[in-house]
């Protein structure tokens, strides 16, 4: 389910990092996503067997322009939506390691039946 989520994020032409890897030498780019996976929760058992898993991330967007952190996050919880992630609210304030930056998170939401 990851690479689903990286793939429609990378639609954007922004980086999309996995959150915390960037090492402390790395520049940051002007404006990109990360990703990080939260636990996730077997749904549905049927017959000794899961049938249906929920998958957990959260989805931050991080940018040197203030603008960018509210219109970009919305834009990809649509494009998300429409991909059939669940989306609740409209995201929420996360810290930055840089000066420069501001950011803002959403926590994205997946059920796969199998």
């Amino acid at each position: 389910m990851e690479d689903l989520l990286i793939a429609i994020l990378a639609t954007f032409g922004l980086p999309v990092i996995l959150q915390g890897s960037m090492s402390p030498e790395e520049q940051y780019p002007e404006s990109f996503f990360t990703y990080w996976e939260n636990e996730g929760d077997d749904l549905a058992h049927y017959d000794n067997e899961t049938t249906a898993e929920k998958y957990n991330y959260d989805v931050n967007f991080y940018s040197s322009n203030p603008e960018l952190v509210y219109t970009k996050l919305r834009e990809a919880k649509e494009k998300l939506e429409s991909n059939n992630f669940l989306i609740r609210g409209n995201g929420h304030s996360v810290m930055s390691d840089e000066k420069t930056h501001t950011g803002r998170g959403m926590t994205v939401l997946y059920r796969e039946n199998k």
